[in-house]
């Protein structure tokens, strides 16, 4: 079966991409840029496309489907093209589902925690051996993709993100999917640009919901007071399972997990992963792990990439980075490493980068987010607002929004980056929050002057 690509050099599109060609798929793309690791992973398998551009003329082979990334617009020549041609067109999500039509799907969804809980789940599956397919939005220690599909395995795991499937698809992902296993984490306002109001967020996790299969299942968080009252008020027949945050203390740095055998020491920490391993727990127990099996195998698991994820540790600093970048993951992030290492000051960062986070309505939702941290800079790019034809906002608003008068607000990388250097970590945590780069940021170097204290 041969597959063309439109925008192969995505993250999760090359790594769809990759499994396929495992699979014996024949594979082609296109796409305007492709920046490492896709370009290098893609080259090495003989995929990456030998000129970068669209060309209507790759679709003339007429291959049996197409897949759309998100990276494309509506008016792609080569889309157009397909059009015109009538041969079937897939999103991302679409084509997973169809790749698991007779699998037991397994979907993973909720503003926050989804990447973490789904390799949670990963992890100790491979740990006891038992193969699954998967889709998850990080590469995982121990994995050589994000997306593994065969045609023999009973189960597929699946990362369930509330943003759109295509450019001429704007469904949810996670609407595609109709689990038969699901799983909700929690409900915090988040993509304002496609759901301008907290309500209407909000409805696109009642439609998953709706979406499980008769018979099916929902583990939930029922510490979220919204997502508790969406799930028991749906009539819909299907098991529910709420879940809570496990019993847990810190002890020198390590967090101690409370299980049936007394305390276990585990790698991560902070409530809300402890929260997203009782979510995981769940459901792994329901895809035949009993308790005890995944307690034995939580315990080595790291974390998933950039899920703070220790970059430095020196006689008495550490550092962190974290993809944390919504209100609600900002919050979580600092308050959970001020809590593990309670007598060293928190130097926390965050780097307002996302449409959503740049927006002068949306920037009054981060409120207090950064009150845990002793120390707080906030880094964002006047040009990044330009480009997104936002309201320009100053480091007045920045620091109103966030309610601190102390707070350090930076415009320029450069200046961003010499208060780091200029920094003592002596005795310091340096938490690095960002779903971009602080404008070039040598994070290498940065981790290498944390080592020095």
């Amino acid at each position: 079966m041969h597959i063309h690509f439109i925008a192969i050099g995505g993250s999760a599109m090359h790594n769809l991409a990759l499994a396929l060609h495992e699979k014996g798929y024949q594979i082609t793309g296109s796409d305007d840029v492709i920046f490492e690791p896709s370009r290098g992973r893609l080259e090495k398998k003989g995929l990456l496309p030998a000129k970068m551009g669209w060309f209507p003329e790759r679709i003339d082979s007429k291959p049996d489907a197409v897949i759309l990334g998100m990276h494309a617009k509506p008016d792609n020549p080569e889309l157009l093209r397909a059009q015109e041609l009538g041969i079937k067109i897939y999103s991302y999500p679409e084509f997973l589902y169809e790749q698991s039509q007779h699998k037991t799907r397994v979907v993973i969804g909720g503003s926050h925690g989804k990447t973490t809980i789904t390799s949670m789940i990963l992890h100790v599956l491979q740990y006891h051996g038992k193969e699954t397919d998967y889709m998850v939005g990080a590469q995982l220690e121990g994995f050589d993709r994000m997306v593994h599909l065969t045609e023999t395995n009973d189960f597929i795991v699946l990362e369930g993100d509330e943003y759109l499937s295509s450019p001429i698809d704007r469904r949810p992902k996670f609407h595609l999917y109709q689990p038969n296993i699901a799983l909700l984490s929690g409900i915090a306002w988040d993509h304002i640009n496609v759901f301008p109001t907290f309500d209407n967020y909000v409805e696109q996790f009642q439609i998953f919901i709706d979406s499980i299969v008769q018979g099916g299942s929902i583990t939930y968080n029922e510490e979220d007071s919204q997502l508790k009252k969406l799930v028991e008020s749906s009539d819909k027949a299907i098991r529910k399972f709420p879940y809570v945050t496990p019993e847990f203390s810190v002890s020198d740095g390590t967090t101690l997990l409370q299980t049936p055998e007394g305390p276990m020491p585990i790698e991560v920490f902070g409530k809300h992963n402890l929260s997203n391993l009782a979510g995981a727990k769940w459901i792994c127990q329901q895809m035949g792990v009993d308790e005890d099996d995944f307690y034995e195998a939580i315990a080595s698991f790291k974390g998933a990439s950039k899920r703070l994820e220790k970059i430095a540790a020196g006689a008495t600093s550490v550092g962190y980075k974290d993809f944390a970048h919504s209100p609600s993951k900002v919050a979580a992030t600092t308050q959970a490493v001020k809590e593990q290492y309670p007598d060293k000051r928190l130097l926390a960062c965050l780097e307002l980068h996302t449409y959503s986070s740049l927006n002068s309505e949306f920037l009054q939702e981060y409120k207090d987010s950064l009150e845990a941290a002793d120390e707080a800079a906030v880094f964002y790019s006047p040009e990044a607002i330009r480009i997104k034809r936002l309201e320009e906002v100053d480091a007045e608003d920045i620091m109103r929004a966030f309610g601190r008068t102390d707070l350090r607000v930076y415009t320029d990388p450069k200046s961003f980056s010499d208060f780091l250097f200029e920094q003592s970590f002596n005795d310091t945590v340096l938490l690095l929050m960002s779903s971009g780069n602080y404008g070039g940021l040598d994070l290498s170097a940065v981790a290498a002057e944390v080592e020095k204290f």
